[in-house]
């Protein structure tokens, strides 16, 4: 299975939380999926380290790297084709972030792994 991660997923993966599904765990564990975090996301947790809201152990430009390399996580790029997608989504929500990895969901054939039913509307495959 190819999995994009949302940024709260990749947060509690990283943190071995309990918000985490067991099945979401089974899913990022399983070396048979391919699993991503988006470049999305890291501008999403750049913007909240910044304003205080989401501290981290040690600078971003090491954390993010080593914590997707730690749990054998890729990094997705945001490509054009993508951006392009967004002009197509109904505006269920307004989170320009979540709604982002929707395109970049379509775009690449991934399945979004998330709890938040407002992505869920949306025309991509999601998992919990």
């Amino acid at each position: 299975m190819r999995l994009l991660l949302d940024t709260c997923t990749f947060l509690w993966v990283i943190a071995g939380s309990t918000e985490l599904s067991a099945r979401s765990r089974e899913l990022v564990s399983d070396p048979g999926n391919d699993v991503y975090l988006s470049v999305v996301s890291a501008w999403e947790i750049s913007v909240k380290h910044a304003l205080g809201r989401l501290p981290l152990p040690e600078p971003l430009r090491r954390f993010l790297p080593h914590q997707r390399t730690r749990h054998g996580i890729q990094s997705l790029p945001l490509e054009e084709e993508a951006v392009l997608h967004l002009l197509r989504l109904p505006e269920y929500h307004k989170d320009p972030f979540d709604r982002m990895l929707v395109c970049q969901a379509i775009a690449h054939g991934l399945a979004v792994l998330t709890p938040d039913p407002a992505i869920a509307q949306y025309p991509v495959r999601t998992v919990w």
